[in-house]
């Protein structure tokens, strides 16, 4: 398998996988305000490459379409660019267009025309505690497995916090590469909304030889936590090796580790 992610910013990640480009929730906004009908969200970064240098991709993997931090104004209007857009059954139906809606567990394919084929299953996700989902809406996550021989999947968590849900990924998918999206963000109240540094050791824990490779962690003035959190909690616990922090801008080549 071969395998390069380029962070573009906030959650927002290229993903170049045995021939096929992949681009998780398209942010491409300026820094600036947003206004939604309860709270106000800051972008302070820009992304570190422009929806024209990112050109056409086989698929977004959208995880939900309510949030600007997930789905600006600049990431909507890239949705036309890619051949297909999956994600939640409720967001399909509003944004409408070529965008597939998926429930957890179900499952596409991207064909090659090289023979290489991508599998792409929806996963649980939860943006907060339990009892968030009326006012967080919908969320999901995507595990994408090549069907070359000896490859591991890829999981992508969506905006989510470590659950029940979660851990049953880690059951089902033997994971190679996981992208936690982990900055502790937090608008309503004094609780996360996505994965902070306990999450997202938990879900090292789970997925426990596999290369953690966050995104979500900048950008937005309600991320509590930033990939240095990351890379000094992982490092005290012994395990750092394992967590690969990417440079916005750089395609990085990522090696899945060997399975124990």
């Amino acid at each position: 398998m071969s395998l390069s992610i380029t962070l573009i910013g906030g959650p927002t990640a290229l993903i170049e996988i045995d021939g096929f480009r992949l681009l998780t929730d398209p942010t491409f906004d300026a820094p600036g305000a947003y206004q939604l009908p309860h709270v106000k969200l800051e972008k302070l970064t820009g992304p570190a490459l422009s929806a024209q240098d990112i050109g056409e991709v086989d698929a977004v993997l959208l995880s939900h379409d309510q949030h600007s931090d997930n789905l600006d104004h600049s990431g909507k209007a890239f949705l036309s660019k890619a051949k297909r857009v999956l994600t939640t059954a409720a967001g399909a139906k509003r944004l409408g267009g070529h965008a597939e809606g998926f429930a957890p567990w179900a499952a596409t394919e991207l064909k090659g025309t090289d023979g290489n084929s991508l599998t792409i299953a929806a996963t649980p996700a939860r943006h907060g505690p339990a009892g968030i989902e009326p006012l967080s809406g919908d969320v999901i996550g995507f595990v994408v497995s090549s069907n070359r021989p000896g490859s591991r999947p890829i999981y992508i968590s969506g905006d989510t916090v470590w659950f029940d849900g979660v851990a049953e990924v880690a059951k089902r998918f033997k994971a190679g590469v996981v992208l936690p999206f982990a900055g502790a963000a937090q608008t309503r109240g004094p609780f996360h909304l996505t994965m902070d540094t306990n999450d997202t050791i938990e879900a090292a824990r789970a997925f426990p030889d596999a290369v953690i490779v966050p995104v979500h962690t900048d950008g937005w003035a309600h991320f509590r936590q930033n990939a240095s959190d990351l890379r000094s909690s992982f490092d005290t616990l012994g395990f750092g090796s394992r967590l690969k922090i990417l440079e916005p801008g750089v395609a990085t080549v990522i090696e899945p580790l060997r399975q124990g």
